[in-house]
């Protein structure tokens, strides 16, 4: 069994019942109940972003389960892309860094590229697709790459997308190896591919070069519990990965968070066999779903996307009606349901789910349809429009101006249009369609 060195000393610490003349304030007491759980970094605790101590040994712990050099964030997957982007920068060398990117990034990916002054050339949505979800083949990647003729030396792609949809990492990996490019993979939402029962789909051993996932999205995991993943054969100094994560992280990183991300190695030990035994019951739900007319999206084994209109609901509809139920989804829009259950779950949670569901009677199709993408114009950097002088004005009065910032909802916190692109009349179109009603844009 693995040790759980943080948890471990946090434990000793509070049962030896101190006087707490440190941080923080609550002194290890308060109306929440976990107070005296919760430290800051006294003698013994060590820090986060340095190399040693309690928490290296639970980095140690999680390498070891997911075969890579491993490292926390306290911070989600938003902290460990901003590392991810600054290690890539440093090991491409040359000037200013260019990054192939997926146009489905998160918008943690465009904090870091307006504070390292990343260049972004942008791999596009398919015709027909939605704007959070961007089918990138290796060919796509080799074709861009060689159109960029040797200047860009990174891909970054997020993988599983928030539909649930898997790039051929493989493919790509092999492609990016060639070209000599880094192929760093927002796995936010992939961390239980590592323990899959026919085998691993994590990017890491598909070939990925660095990566991250949230452990808190599928994992049992506190909220904000995240990795950052190197691949083994980069050998990347631990002290270097450690000044990436500080140079964006707080140095009050949440005790409750690592203590969790330390229990959870202990938890992943008998995981695969949860998963194992859970993932059918997924797969019966979705053949329960489709056996009644229902139309999903996606690939991904442990999420469950609905295509509401073909059954003739709007995503938002069929929200509704599973919220009534006593089922909260993930996310849904005018298009969309997003279902993420976990082997957390109960069976009744999944019944419930698909009895609501189950319940509501096949429509004819619904017309009409999410605003097809377009690539806008662009007119400044990144970083450019991120630092530039802005005010906040509603969206349709936004036409013609240059955003300032990514225009967007949370969820899925992914950008409709980003910082430096012309705000046209497709682009007001579409955040009409999603219900964004302001946005930044730079002052005239």
């Amino acid at each position: 069994m693995l040790s759980t060195p943080i948890l471990s000393f946090v434990q000793r610490y509070a049962e030896s019942n101190p006087a707490r003349l440190h941080m923080p304030g609550h002194k290890g007491a308060g109306a929440l109940g976990f107070e005296a759980a919760d430290i800051t970094e006294i003698d013994g605790a060590g820090a986060l972003y340095e190399v040693g101590g309690i928490i290296g040994q639970s980095e140690a712990n999680a390498s070891r389960l997911f075969g890579a050099q491993t490292y926390y964030s306290a911070e989600g997957s938003s902290l460990a892309i901003r590392a991810m982007l600054a290690l890539a920068a440093g090991m491409a060398g040359g000037a200013r860094p260019l990054v192939l990117a997926g146009r489905n990034a998160h918008r943690a990916f465009l904090s870091a590229a307006a504070l390292l002054d990343v260049d972004v050339a942008w791999l596009y949505p398919a015709p027909g697709e939605a704007y959070h979800s961007c089918t990138v083949t290796a060919a796509d990647v080799d074709a861009a790459l060689a159109r960029l003729e040797g200047r860009c030396r990174t891909v970054y792609l997020t993988s599983p997308d928030y539909l649930g949809h898997i790039s051929d990492i493989a493919a790509v990996a092999e492609v990016c190896r060639r070209r000599g490019a880094l192929l760093l993979v927002d796995n936010a939402h992939g961390a239980y591919l590592k323990f899959l029962p026919g085998g691993s789909r994590h990017p890491v051993d598909l070939g990925a070069d660095l990566c991250c996932d949230s452990a808190h999205k599928t994992l049992p995991a506190l909220t904000g519990a995240a990795y950052l993943h190197i691949r083994r054969g980069l050998n990347v100094d631990p002290a270097r990965v450690k000044r990436a994560l500080a140079l964006f992280g707080s140095s009050s990183p949440s005790w409750l968070v690592l203590q969790s991300l330390d229990a959870c190695n202990r938890a992943l030990e008998t995981f695969p066999q949860a998963l194992s035994d859970f993932l059918p019951k997924v797969e019966a739900l979705k053949a329960r779903l489709v056996g009644h007319g229902y139309t999903l999206a996606g690939d991904e084994p442990m999420k469950l996307t609905i295509m509401a209109r073909p059954f003739g609901y709007t995503g938002d509809a069929l929200a509704a009606a599973l919220k009534a139920a006593g089922v909260v989804c993930e996310f849904h829009d005018p298009d969309f349901v997003v279902l993420m259950p976990s082997p957390s779950n109960r069976d009744a949670d999944l019944a419930r789910a698909g009895d609501a569901l189950m319940a509501l009677e096949r429509r004819a199709p619904l017309s009409g349809a999410a605003p097809p993408f377009h690539a806008p114009a662009r007119a400044l950097s990144v970083r450019a429009a991120a630092f530039a002088p802005s005010q906040v004005l509603p969206a349709g009065q936004c036409e013609g101006r240059v955003l300032a910032a990514p225009a967007l909802s949370c969820p899925p916190c992914v950008p409709v249009a980003v910082c430096g692109e012309v705000a046209d009349a497709a682009v007001i179109e579409r955040l009409r369609y999603y219900g964004i009603e302001a946005c930044e844009v730079l002052l005239k």
